[in-house]
Parts: C-alpha cells; structure tokens; sequence
C-alpha cells in the first residue's frame, strides 16, 4: 500500500528548523550540504502550486561564534548581541539556499506583540499575506536584537504556531531531533511507544513529555515546547506534523513515509480564524454601512469606505468591531484596519479619493479574511 502523504494535501506549509539542525555543531556555521537539501525540499513544495513559510532559529548560535563568546550561558545583553551579529550571516545562508530555486526570501523579524497584540497582528498578517501573494518566501525568526526575557516567545516552537495562525497555514511542520512524540522519552525508557497520531490533546498526553534533548547543543526547546506549539496551531485549525528532521530532504522523507507524530485540527483554519473573531474578541465599536456594502459583505467581499455611513466608538487599527446594516441589524463582526477617526474621514468615499485624504492608501476598512458574519445577519 502507497505511504499517506502528510504534506501534499496542504495549501499553504509553515516549516520550522531548528538552530540544532541549521548550524553545524563542530563549526558553528551553516550547515550547507543540509540546507541546499532542504531548499530542494521547499522548491518542490512551490513547484506544485503550495506556499511555503519558513520559521528559522540559529541567529544567536551564529553570532555566538562570530563574537567569541563560547559555549556558556549567554547574559540577555549578550544574547541579543549575538542575534544581532547572527541575523544577517543567518539570512545569506537562506538567500543562497532560495536563489538555487530561484525563490525569493524575504526576512521578517517578529515579537510576541505583533502576533498576539491585535493592531500588530493585523500588521503583521497583512505582510505575510502579501509577501504570500507576490512569490517571496518569508524566513521569519524572534527579533532576539531587541526582545527582552520578560517579552520573547523563548523558543521557535511557539513562535511558528502564532505565524501559522497569522498566515492561515494548513500544515505546520516542527522538525526536530525526534520522530515524534513516544508514551515516555526514548532516550531514557527503551520500550517507549511512538504515537503516530494524536486527535486530542490531554493532559496525558502533556504528560508524555520530555525535557530538551541535552545532545542538540544550540537548541532551546523540546517535546513540551512542540506540544504547545500544537495546541496553538490546532485552535487555529492548523495541523502540525513532528519529525526527524537531521537527515538531508526531511520533507520528501515524510512524502514517503517517514516516522512522525501528527496532532489533528478540528476545522480549517479560515473557519477558526472567522470563529475567533465571532466569539472570543470583545467589540470595540461599531460600523454602520449602507445597504450595497451589507449585499456585498453577504456576498463574501471585503468593506469598502464607500460602503461606510459612520463609525461608532473609539476603536483603533486592529480592534474587533461590529458592522450594521442601514436597518440596524449587526450582521458581521472584523477586525478595523483603521481607527475610528480615520473612518470618519473617508465614509462614503471612493477609492481613488482615500489617498489624498489620509495620505496613504490603507485598503479596505475591513478585509473579507477579517469578517465573520454574525448569525442573525447569515440568517
């Protein structure tokens, strides 16, 4: 019987490498012959129509060599020093391993506040998508230079579940220095089982998890950090597949077969991304539009000024509100891409006017990925 591909189905495949697996334990450099493979990997991906993000550790290993500071335990200022000089040597090696497919790669640096603060969220997803949209490959790590231990994800784990959420990923992929996850850590208990499936994530299987793996040397998370990872991507409608990822083409190897654990999702993610606007995010105000925008709101489209009559409140860029119809019926909620005041500025106008008002071009007031209509208004 043919292998189950795990990868092919998917449409869009956030992928996150490790600095274990990147950087070269002897030299403290890139890992070349590694990652020109992984490069065919993800150029395959692209061939076929999929897109791809890449979540990458290694700029504070990289730096580390690069200003001799040796294997102890770095100081914070010593850690962000080391990002700082890492980052760059870390973004030549993904441009060379890219060119060689003639992909684009396009750095973006986060923190935890530009996913989990709503006005950066919006910022920050509104990149990605469009990066996504114009060919480039997004290379997307912690900005280390400038987090401070009271305000870091701590591990890449974390941080690729939070930009699969934000990009709308169906498959997130953690390679890892394991095949999975085991009912013990195989490490010390031999007779350990592999769970190639997990539907639910319980306590039990929190349990099952292990510390850091003490032989990857640069890595900073473990099976704990992939599990929550997990557990984010799943209530984003995102699956996540663990795997071995030290041998060269780790993806064409779970194309075939390989071992790896995989943590199901309930729903697609566009549905859990609307669902978390509909029923978890407080409004902050309220769009009144007229009834051409509420048709074409119903039709799936996005909200455009020229469909706005008044903003209501003190909301600002990034804020859930609700959008009513002329008859006073709230029928959808979204995330505001501008401020209330900003609305009023340019209700009821065209395109081709906004610009000369606001001085930039801002888009829609409210992005179609970013409405869920409300019940009473599908009715």
């Amino acid at each position: 019987m043919a292998a189950v591909n795990p990868i092919a189905r998917a449409r869009r495949v956030v992928v996150k490498v490790g600095s274990a697996l990147l950087v070269d334990a002897e030299t403290g450099r890139p890992d070349g012959s590694w990652l020109a493979a992984l490069g065919s990997d993800l150029a395959r991906l692209r061939s076929r129509g999929q897109d791809v993000v890449v979540v990458s550790s290694g700029a504070v290993a990289l730096g580390r060599r690069r200003l001799g500071l040796g294997g102890r335990r770095l100081t914070l200022a010593e850690k962000q020093a080391a990002a700082s000089a890492g980052q760059s040597e870390l973004m030549r090696a993904w441009e060379a391993t890219l060119d060689a497919h003639r992909l684009i790669a396009a750095q973006v640096l986060l923190t935890p506040d530009d996913t989990e603060v709503r006005r950066r969220f919006v910022n920050a997803r509104a990149t990605l998508q469009t990066l996504i949209v114009n060919g480039a490959t997004p290379v997307v790590n912690e900005n280390d230079a400038v987090a401070t231990e009271e305000l870091r994800y701590g591990d890449n784990d974390r941080l690729a579940a939070r930009v699969a959420q934000m990009a709308g990923a169906d498959l997130l992929v953690l390679l890892s220095d394991v095949d999975g996850l085991y009912t013990a850590d195989p490490r010390k208990w031999p007779d350990a089982l592999h769970l190639p499936r997990v539907e639910r994530i319980t306590p039990e299987i929190e349990a099952m998890a292990g510390g850091p793996n003490p032989e990857a040397g640069v890595g900073s998370g473990g099976m704990t950090t992939k599990i929550a990872a997990a557990r984010i991507a799943a209530a984003a409608g995102c699956r996540t597949l663990i795997a071995l990822g030290r041998a060269l083409r780790p993806l064409e190897a779970l194309e075939s077969g390989a071992r790896h654990t995989a943590f199901e999702a309930s729903e697609a993610p566009a549905a859990a991304y609307k669902a978390w606007i509909a029923g978890t995010l407080v409004p902050r105000g309220v769009v009144v539009v007229d009834a051409g925008a509420a048709r074409a709101l119903a039709g799936g489209k996005s909200l455009l000024a020229a469909g706005v009559t008044d903003a209501q409140g003190h909301f600002g860029k990034g804020d859930a509100v609700l959008v009513r119809g002329p008859d006073g019926r709230d029928i959808a909620r979204g995330l505001a891409r501008l401020d209330a005041s900003d609305i009023r500025r340019i209700r009821g106008r065209r395109s081709e006017e906004i610009e000369a008002v606001l001085g930039y071009w801002p888009g829609p007031v409210i992005h179609a990925d970013d409405l869920a209509a409300s019940e009473a208004g599908a009715a």
